[in-house]
């Protein structure tokens, strides 16, 4: 076995996003695909990594720093929203929000109905469901071990990690492909010059070069470092009350709170420029080192019906994108880019979402509603509905005998 440590896997990550981006310039069907790079990178790691281990050979990764380039991705995007780009935002992300609803009910009832015919506890269609693919690793492990704990569900657990890792895996997959599809097939307007062009902000296109000066970066650095702080200080206050959040949500709301508290009251305007630069960084080396670690064996282990259940709810999660999410979000070019980020944490993570957003704004031009409504609905609402929907299933006749 071969155990890297912090700074081999720093290494590891960085080659693995240099890797991404040879494979996505030079792979006609990965740039055609809108294919995140990190995603391209670390999946191609993953698979030598599952070859090694079937050959009695294993890498492991320092992931220690996983953490925190999650939180200072959730943070660069508090410190990216205003209150007067939200409140423009207001009624879309309400639509969004719906949409997003929707999907949480249907792969449930998927889950659930799927289990049900191939014999299997309707617990794990749950756990199937909007638990681990909307909810992610996070949420799936607390249910987990809930399921296992009030309800007696053997291996919930190690179920609900396999299926999230599956989510992950096919969200940053199938997002590219699907915004391809609407904006090719569909002849979606407002795409590569049918409307006027945008100015492309931080997040849409991450490869727009950037001035930076070490005093502003500097500045901007402790910006995130006290929203770091403040955000962990938050969620350990509100830590097993009805108020309790995950932590990178806190974060997000320390950020949104910094950056619109300094300019209303005139102390300090936050330079988007390094903000952007900063968070497209955590975030590439976030996904990274997550797929690049990923342990695609987990996967392999799965039951044949929980693999089918799995397929079956990315088969819904696309469909859904583009015949409910793109048309209620207005059948244009911000709603291809609104289901491609659907699909990226409505399977996987909001990170992944960013991901498939900025595979397809980099190629076909920016979309800014969507880069606003996808980090709200995806870090404040999703968790929250989510919890609600899956309390209302728990509490149907099913599985009041479980």
């Amino acid at each position: 076995m071969i155990q890297l440590d912090f700074y081999g896997t720093l290494v590891a990550a960085s080659l693995v996003l240099l890797l991404g981006r040879g494979l996505v310039t030079r792979v006609g069907f990965l740039r055609a695909y809108n294919i995140p790079e990190p995603v391209a990178g670390g999946l191609l790691v993953a698979l030598v990594l599952l070859i090694l281990r079937l050959l009695d050979m294993e890498v492991r990764f320092d992931t220690s720093l996983q953490t925190p380039l999650m939180l200072t991705f959730f943070a660069t995007i508090g410190l990216s929203a205003d209150f007067a780009s939200l409140k423009k935002g207001g009624r879309v992300v309400g639509i969004f929000l719906l949409a997003v609803t929707g999907l949480l009910v249907v792969q449930n009832a998927m889950g659930i109905g799927l289990a049900t015919a191939l014999g299997l506890d309707p617990l794990m269609g749950l756990l199937t469901g909007s638990v681990t693919l909307a909810g992610g690793h996070g949420t799936g492990a607390a249910w987990g071990a809930t399921f296992s704990e009030k309800y007696g569900l053997a291996s919930a657990s190690e179920l609900a990690m396999a299926s999230a890792t599956f989510g992950l895996v096919l969200g940053g997959l199938i997002g590219g492909p699907v915004a391809r599809l609407l904006i090719k097939r569909t002849h979606v307007p407002g795409c590569n010059g049918q409307e006027k062009p945008r100015v492309p902000k931080g997040f849409e296109q991450p490869n727009k070069e950037r001035s930076i000066t070490p005093f502003s970066f500097i500045e901007t650095l402790a910006l995130i470092a006290v929203s770091l702080l403040a955000g962990n200080l938050l969620n350990g206050m509100l830590r097993e009350t009805a108020f309790e959040l995950p932590t990178f949500v806190c974060v997000l709301f320390v950020g949104v709170i910094l950056r619109n508290g300094l300019s209303a009251f005139g102390l300090y305007q936050v330079f988007e420029r390094e903000v952007s630069v900063l968070g497209n960084v955590s975030l590439s080396l976030f996904l990274a080192i997550a797929l690049m670690s990923l342990k695609l064996w987990d996967l392999a282990a799965l039951a044949l019906p929980i693999f089918i259940i799995l397929a079956a709810q990315t088969l819904v999660m696309a469909l859904f994108a583009i015949f409910v999410t793109f048309r209620i979000m207005g059948s244009n070019y911000d709603a291809a880019v609104l289901a491609a980020g659907h699909c990226g944490f409505g399977l996987g993570a909001t990170p992944t979402a960013i991901a498939n957003m900025q595979a397809v704004t980099q190629r076909y031009g920016p979309s800014q509603i969507a880069f606003l409504v996808v980090p709200m609905v995806g870090a404040f609402f999703i968790d929250i509905v989510n919890v609600i929907v899956i309390k209302l299933y728990l509490a149907m006749p099913l599985f009041g005998a479980a």
